[in-house]
C-alpha cells in the first residue's frame, strides 16, 4: 500500500510515497523543478546512478572540465588536471572515450599526433555539471563566480 505524502519545510514542499512506513523518493519541490523530473521509474534511477557514478568518478569531471577549458593533447590535460598520474589520465581518457564523452583523433603524421575532443554528449554533461559547481560553492561559503 502506497500513499502520497506532502510536507512543508521552510516554504518548500517535500513529496514522496510512503512504503511500509518509510518515505521513498522525497524531494524538495520549487518553481524551477517540475514534478515529472522526480517521477523516475526503476530503470531511469538505474541510468541516473550510472551517470552520476561516471561523472563522480575520481578525475573524470576534472578531465571533462579541462577539455572544456581547451585541452586537446595529452600533455595539456596533464597540465590542467593537477595531481593525476599519466597512467590514470590515460585510463580515464579511454573510459570517457568508451562512454562517448570524449573522442580520440589520431593523425597519421610522424610522430603520430593524438588529440582528444569533447563530444556533444560530453559538452552536454559539462553544462549539467556547472549548476553542481555553483551549488558546491554556496555550500562551502565560496563567493559566486
Amino acid at each position: 500500500m502506497s500513499q502520497t505524502v506532502n510536507r512543508s519545510v521552510e516554504g518548500s514542499v517535500l513529496k514522496g510515497s510512503v512504503l511500509n512506513g518509510s518515505v521513498a523518493n522525497d524531494r524538495v519541490a520549487n518553481d524551477s523543478v517540475s514534478d515529472s523530473t522526480f517521477a523516475l521509474d526503476e530503470e531511469e534511477c538505474r541510468r541516473f546512478q550510472i551517470s552520476v557514478e561516471l561523472a563522480g568518478r575520481k578525475w573524470s569531471a576534472a578531465i571533462l572540465m579541462a577539455g572544456a577549458r581547451g585541452a586537446r593533447r595529452f600533455s595539456e590535460y596533464r597540465a590542467l588536471v593537477e595531481g593525476i598520474s599519466d597512467r590514470l589520465l590515460a585510463a580515464r581518457l579511454k573510459e570517457l572515450e568508451q562512454e562517448g564523452l570524449i573522442e580520440r583523433d589520431v593523425q597519421p603524421t610522424t610522430p603520430v599526433s593524438i588529440s582528444y575532443n569533447l563530444t556533444p554528449s560530453g559538452l552536454q554533461l559539462i553544462s549539467l555539471l556547472h549548476p553542481l559547481v555553483t551549488w558546491s560553492r554556496t555550500r562551502q561559503g565560496v563567493g559566486a563566480p
